[in-house]
C-alpha cells in the first residue's frame, strides 16, 4: 500500500510506516498533478503540511484514496467535511506541536521587546559605523516578567504558550469560546512539578488588560478576530503575536496602529496573503517575520511522523483485519 507524504514526512515516521509493510513515496508532485499522480500510482494515503491543498477536486477524481493526513494541526488547506462525507479518513496531528509554536511566540515577543528583528537589520549594515547610535536606539527594551499575556484561543497551543509565560513570571489572561478553565503543569529537573489552574476570561477583559496579545485561533469564516475594533480597545503600546492561521489579524489596522504607535511592535509567522505577504508588512520596522515555520522544529517534525504514522498503521490495519 502506498503512501505520498507530498510535504515530507520525518525519517523516524518513514521508517515506522516503511516497517508496517507500507511504501512510503517522498516525491514532490506540483499542485494541479496530485491527483494525475494519486491515481497513476495507486497511492492509498496522501500525506500533507500546509502547502498542498485538497480541494473537492483531488477527493472526488480520488476513489481511490483511503486517508487524507495533516502534519500539524489546523486543516483549512484540507476540505475536511466533503472529504469525510466521501469515505475518507481525515487525520493529524494536535498534540504534536505545540511547543514548538509556543516557544516561536516568545521568540518573537523577545525579537520585539528587545528589538532584535531591528538590529539584526542594521547591524551587519551600520554596526561598524554608527554603534553608538544603534545602542542608543535599542536602548529602551523591556521585561517580559510582571507582564499580562492574554491568549486568545486556549487549546493546547494556547495553554503551552501559558506555561512558559507562567514560568517567565508573566500574568496570564485567557479567553476562549469552548475552554472554560484548563490546568497547565510545570515540571521541574528533581521530579516535583507544580500545577496552576487558570479560568478563562472575556475577550473584552483580555483586550483592555494585555501588555502582549498572542493568537492561537483556527481560520476564521467570519472576519477577523482582532481587526480595527479590538484594536482601539487594546492597551496603548501593546504588542500582538500571531502564529496561528492567515487571516484572524487584520492586516491594514495592523500597519495603521503601528505607525501611529498604538500598537508597539507585532510578530507573524502566518499573513493573510500567504506565500505572498504584503510589501508593507515585510518592510515595516516594528514587526517580526517567519515564514510560517512554528511546527518546524526537528524535535516537532519527529513527533508529528511518529503520530501520522501510528494513526494511519491502526486505521489500515483494522481495515485490512
Amino acid at each position: 500500500m502506498k503512501i505520498l507524504a507530498n510535504d515530507g514526512i520525518s525519517e523516524i515516521g518513514k521508517i515506522a510506516l516503511e516497517k508496517a509493510g507500507f511504501e512510503v513515496i517522498t516525491t514532490k508532485v506540483a499542485q494541479e498533478q496530485v491527483a494525475n499522480y494519486i491515481n497513476a500510482n495507486n497511492v492509498s494515503v496522501l500525506l500533507v503540511r500546509s502547502a498542498t491543498k485538497v480541494r473537492k477536486d483531488i477527493i472526488d477524481a480520488c476513489a481511490g484514496l483511503k486517508i487524507i493526513g495533516r502534519g500539524g494541526v489546523g486543516m483549512d488547506n484540507i476540505d475536511v467535511d466533503y472529504a469525510r462525507a466521501a469515505g475518507k479518513h481525515v487525520i493529524n496531528t494536535p498534540a504534536s506541536s505545540s511547543e514548538s509554536v509556543a516557544e516561536l511566540v516568545f521568540a518573537h515577543l523577545f525579537s520585539g521587546i528587545r528589538f532584535l528583528h531591528d538590529s539584526n537589520r542594521n547591524m551587519p549594515l551600520e554596526g561598524e559605523t554608527a554603534f553608538e547610535m544603534l545602542k542608543k536606539a535599542y536602548a529602551n527594551g523591556r521585561e517580559l516578567r510582571g507582564k499580562t499575556i492574554g491568549i486568545i484561543g486556549f487549546g493546547r497551543i494556547g495553554q503551552a504558550v501559558a506555561k512558559m509565560a507562567v514560568g517567565l513570571g508573566m500574568r496570564v489572561i485567557a479567553a476562549d469560546k469552548f475552554v472554560g478553565k484548563a490546568e497547565i503543569r510545570l515540571d521541574f529537573y528533581n521530579g516535583q512539578f507544580i500545577n496552576v489552574e487558570i479560568e478563562t476570561e472575556p475577550v473584552e477583559d483580555l483586550l483592555r488588560h494585555s501588555d502582549f496579545i498572542t493568537l492561537h485561533v483556527p481560520a476564521q469564516e467570519n472576519g477577523y478576530v482582532i481587526g480595527a475594533a479590538e484594536i482601539d480597545a487594546m492597551k496603548d503600546g501593546v504588542g500582538i503575536i500571531n502564529c496561528s492561521r492567515g487571516g484572524v489579524l487584520d492586516e491594514v489596522a495592523l500597519i495603521k496602529a503601528l505607525d501611529s504607535n498604538k500598537v508597539s511592535f507585532a510578530g507573524l509567522d502566518v499573513f493573510e496573503n500567504e506565500p505572498n505577504p504584503e510589501i508593507r508588512i515585510l518592510m515595516h520596522p516594528n514587526i517580526s517575520l517567519t515564514p510560517h515555520i512554528g511546527a518546524a522544529t526537528l524535535e516537532a517534525q519527529d513527533r508529528i511522523g511518529s503520530e501520522l504514522a501510528a494513526q494511519i498503521i491502526s486505521l489500515l490495519k483494522t481495515q485490512q483485519g
